[in-house]
């Protein structure tokens, strides 16, 4: 069975297998010049015009594989070498043009950009174009059409341009590290910073102390992930790792989803902080609704403190399908609690990295939440969980009216809507990406399918309250 959804994100895996290899042994710096051999044996291109470009590429992902540039802040990186394959893009004129009389685009253009030729076919100056889209739409034929490149296409909030290279460039003043350009270069030309390394050398010195545990925080997307293997054998290997437990974070949703529905209660309108996207597009994009994010932390960083203030010695490492979380560890407000993060993408490589074959370990367990909190995972399942924490706290006389917010797209439509008062709703459930965490740029698969794997999970969870899954931390 595949691992992955695309032959990108096997290429990454491949990068981050050898670099965790070489780590686990000490031999990184020793053979960093190997690693692009290795994955491109022979003098045989595979992807690219020759063999040395493919592995120019690989040396340039190799150093995001361990951190990528220090001095940009973004865990968003373009790799340049790789991005010069996609045309530039912008407005076309494509064959469906018939020379027509009336040329209307040429009347709409103020810029002077179009011309025609000897058949009167239609042709665009791009030296004179500034993609207004004016010729575009008075086209009779639909003849003129608007190419843009697959990154720019999955960016909804125009973070990215092109520089003077013809190369992607990230706007870091926009960007909210969704990912989503990530998963969608079909290049693999932008990647997010790996921190694989840090997690390596965290566990390598648990080893080396027993006093000192590292702990797994896993998000509840996990149940959507490692189709080719059962969950318990997926916990078992982490834990083969060197992990010296597993702790979903669907606990910390639990928690959030109680204190925030009581919050909501009390305030009358709130929007989510589960989504560290979602809460970076508030920032960046509507200032003025800040004050209108839950106080809560996210339910990793909830949980991940709630262990720090418990427990001496621990280290903890969150593992999920979001690129965003790698900015929320940094922030002053998280970066107590929680030591590094990788997504599903990294710890299947850091498996194969120790060859080890989780289909052929028990299954261990995994039962910490309820089946609120394992919901968090999906579009709705924190609309649902507030509902819920509502009706335990014996709220009822509050009108709970909630809007989730499947893809940054639509939280931008609620967001505007909410910044001139007229959104019916009094909740609005931020994910930035489509289908929500299942959704995110670090799963290993994505679909449809997922949702029903993270419900299924959900009901399978022992607690069947969040009152009942946060009393044991009481």
């Amino acid at each position: 069975m595949r691992k992955f959804d695309t032959k990108v994100q096997h290429l990454k895996y491949k990068v981050l297998r050898e670099v965790a290899r070489e780590a686990w042994d000490d031999t990184l710096l020793d053979n960093l010049l190997e690693i692009p051999k290795k994955i491109i044996p022979g003098n045989t291109p595979t992807m690219r015009c020759c063999v040395y470009k493919e592995r120019a590429i690989l040396s340039d992902r190799v150093k995001i594989a361990m951190g990528g540039n220090k001095d940009n802040p973004n865990i968003i990186e373009v790799i340049e070498t790789a991005c010069d394959e996609c045309p530039m893009g912008g407005y076309e004129v494509t064959n469906s043009c018939r020379g027509c009389l009336a040329h209307r685009c040429e009347d709409v253009c103020k810029k002077g950009a179009i011309s025609f030729d000897h058949h009167h076919v239609a042709h665009i100056d791009k030296s004179k174009c500034v993609d207004c889209g004016a010729c575009a739409k008075v086209c009779p034929f639909t003849a003129i059409i608007n190419r843009k490149r697959p990154c720019q296409n999955a960016c909804k909030i125009k973070a990215i341009t092109m520089n003077e290279n013809k190369a992607a460039a990230i706007n870091n003043d926009k960007c909210i590290a969704c990912g989503a350009c990530v998963y969608q270069c079909p290049f693999g030309a932008i990647m997010d910073k790996s921190y694989i390394l840090d997690c390596i050398d965290i566990i390598k010195k648990s080893e080396n102390n027993t006093k000192y545990k590292v702990y797994a925080l896993v998000a509840p997307s996990i149940s959507s992930q490692f189709t080719y293997a059962k969950l318990g054998q997926v916990i078992s290997g982490m834990k083969e790792l060197g992990f010296f437990t597993v702790v979903e974070a669907a606990l910390g949703a639990d928690m959030v989803a109680y204190a925030e529905s009581k919050e909501l209660a009390e305030k009358g309108f709130l929007t989510s902080s589960c989504c560290p996207a979602f809460v970076d597009y508030v920032h960046k994009a509507f200032p003025d609704l800040v004050p209108f994010i839950s106080h809560n932390l996210s339910p990793m960083a909830t949980i991940a403190k709630y262990i720090k203030e418990h427990e001496e010695n621990v280290k903890i490492v969150f593992i999920g399908p979001c690129t965003a979380k790698k900015m929320e560890v940094q922030k002053e407000e998280v970066k107590p609690y929680v030591d590094s993060c990788i997504t599903f993408e990294e710890l299947q490589a850091l498996f194969d990295s120790k060859d080890l074959d989780i289909t052929a370990l028990d299954e261990d367990i995994l039962d910490n939440a309820s089946y609120f909190g394992r919901i968090f995972a999906r579009s709705g399942g924190v609309s649902d969980a507030v509902r819920q924490g509502l009706k335990e706290h014996g709220i009822e006389d509050f009108e709970f009216k909630a809007l989730p917010c499947d893809g940054i797209e639509a939280c931008k439509m609620a967001l505007l809507k909410k910044s001139k008062n007229v959104l019916d709703a009094n909740f609005i459930e931020g994910m930035a990406c489509v289908g929500g965490c299942i959704g995110g740029a670090g799963c290993l698969t994505h679909g449809e399918k997922n949702k029903a794997e993270v419900d299924k999970y959900g009901h399978e969870a022992f607690e069947k309250t969040i009152s009942d899954a946060i009393s044991v931390l009481k």
